[in-house]
């Protein structure tokens, strides 16, 4: 399994803590999760970051409005994004604030090899400023005289004496790499804005303020502090020990295997990111996966135009998992994608309760009645006639390319139809509720090839719904082919240790399975 030779590295977006996470931040940081644990499945040593960026403007801001001092306001909002990622089963290594001593002194060792490798100058600079961005603007990004991202807030004129980072020599580098390395920035429209953007001119870009006691003081000049950018940027090499005396896990795994990053900073992470490590001479990242918006009914989610939803509230109505199939089944995640209640409770209702929870509730359910659980024997049973011709190890090599180029919901559809669809329509045409009555071991067969779809279910669905998929994997005795710690998608055709006798082992209450995904009502309510 795992192997330190084989390390697999991946990070989200830091986000703002000037309020708690929202529905389109938990749509990418589940969208990263089942990446790593995709990853993990395939064996990979999996180095899964997370965190907050708390060094900036926001952060002074919303402490002050609470009468709070920044360090214990910003470590009380990373207990609760902790909490809500928790809550939503995200698998994250490691979570970093750009508070902590870690990245202040990774952050200076590097802004400092950037200077005496003479990238870095100092001017005096008038500019728009968007407190949103927390960066400036030129002429050209804005639309109607506002910042795209942020049309509720009014720029404002800022004028200081900053450091500069030339990040206008570096364009045709940048160049170079993305057309050497087109997998650096996906999906493939990501990489066309880049590089338009790149061959349209760089400017360079300040990469300090001065006057601020919160943030991360320049090791040339303490009166000036690092810049949000190129200080947030930094976190992806300051958690795994850049700067600090024991470097191993930087070594390991550095470069990272992928950014997952939302669209609306992709200049950042493809433009002027590779260019900070190129100055510093070290490598760059192996890929940026920029993913889509999540709009609330069709408005975008975001905190300062009052659209943003609570990740908790929907979580809390729903449950985990369903949260996470929502998402990652109806929002295409290289695309934008749309959160109603209304879609919610359909999707869950068509997909999770009458689909997959009936499967798996009527099959333990007739396992029981008929057979008392033990389906003696089962193991001589090929398990072909639920398949009807179809080839799982064709099947596991293409869910595992639709799971790697961050494809989800393609392959949640492909699961859907391919086994779900397929088993329940096994139950309709076989009818082992009335074969019971008639072939006892027709009926044996039946409820065989039925508990090995659940098999291959709980295997499939382990990246995506991670408590669903143990459930099912557990509710027989599947473990004595092969242990939920070890699956693979290939496991789906040829159990490592073939297959046992089937048994029932899952939780039962008057000898009938909990209930997995109860239906809701709609709600009557115009």
């Amino acid at each position: 399994m795992a192997s330190s030779q084989d390390p697999f590295y991946i990070t989200t977006a830091i986000d703002y803590p000037n309020s708690r996470p929202h529905i389109g931040t938990a749509f990418e940081k589940i969208g990263a999760d089942a990446q790593a644990r995709f990853q993990r499945m395939k064996g990979r040593d999996v180095h899964f970051l997370m965190g907050n960026d708390e060094n900036t403007i926001k952060v002074i801001q919303r402490a002050t409005e609470l009468g709070l001092e920044p360090k214990p306001y910003v470590d009380d909002m990373a207990r609760q994004f902790q909490e809500v990622w928790t809550a939503l089963n995200v698998s994250n290594t490691d979570f970093i604030q750009t508070s902590q001593s870690r990245h202040h002194i990774g952050s200076r060792k590097f802004i400092q090899a950037v200077y005496d490798a003479g990238h870095i100058f100092k001017k005096t600079y008038t500019g728009l400023y968007c407190n949103g961005c927390e960066s400036f603007k030129t002429e050209k990004e804005l639309i109607a005289g506002r910042c795209p991202n942020h049309q509720s807030q009014e720029l404002k004129q800022v004028e200081e004496e900053n450091y500069f980072f030339r990040l206008s020599d570096f364009a045709d580098r940048l160049l170079e790499h993305y057309r050497t390395h087109p997998e650096f920035i996906k999906p493939d429209s990501r990489l066309n804005e880049i590089v338009n953007l790149v061959e349209s001119g760089l400017q360079d870009v300040s990469i300090s303020r001065k006057g601020f006691v919160w943030g991360i003081p320049v090791p040339f000049d303490e009166d000036q502090t690092i810049y949000v950018w190129f200080d947030a940027l930094l976190n992806y090499i300051t958690a795994i020990g850049y700067g600090s005396d024991d470097e191993t896990l930087y070594l390991k795994y550095w470069p990272a295997d992928v950014h997952v990053i939302g669209k609306d900073i992709t200049r950042f992470h493809c433009a002027l990111w590779p260019a900070m490590l190129m100055a510093a001479g070290l490598p760059l990242p192996k890929s940026v996966y920029a993913h889509g918006f999540v709009y609330n009914k069709g408005e975008k989610i975001s905190k300062s135009a009052g659209t943003a939803i609570d990740p908790m509230t929907v979580y809390q109505t729903f449950g985990t998992d369903p949260f996470r199939y929502y998402f990652l089944k109806e929002c295409v995640f290289g695309s934008d994608g749309n959160f109603s209640e209304e879609r919610f409770v359909e999707l869950y209702n068509s997909d999770l309760a009458n689909n997959l929870g009936n499967l798996y509730s009527r099959t333990i359910s007739m396992c029981v009645r008929y057979f008392e659980g033990n389906l003696e024997g089962s193991s001589t049973i090929n398990p072909t006639d639920w398949k009807s011709g179809l080839d799982l190890g064709e099947l596991a090599n293409e869910l595992d390319d639709l799971v790697s180029r961050f494809e989800y919901s393609q392959a949640l559809q492909t699961i859907w139809s391919q086994i779900l669809d397929r088993a329940n329509r096994y139950i309709q045409n076989t009818e082992p509720f009335k074969l019971i009555k008639t072939d006892r071991e027709a009926c044996k067969q039946v409820l065989a090839n039925l508990a090995d779809a659940i098999r291959v279910t709980g295997i499939l669905l382990k990246p995506f719904l991670p408590g669903t998929a143990e459930t099912f994997y557990r509710s027989f005795n599947f473990e004595d082919s092969g242990s939920w710690d070890s699956l693979d998608f290939q496991q789906i055709a040829n159990p490592p240790s073939g297959r046992p006798d089937y048994r029932v082992t899952a939780a039962l209450e008057a000898g009938k399975p909990l209930p997995m995904f109860p239906k809701i009502q709609p709600s009557t309510e115009s």
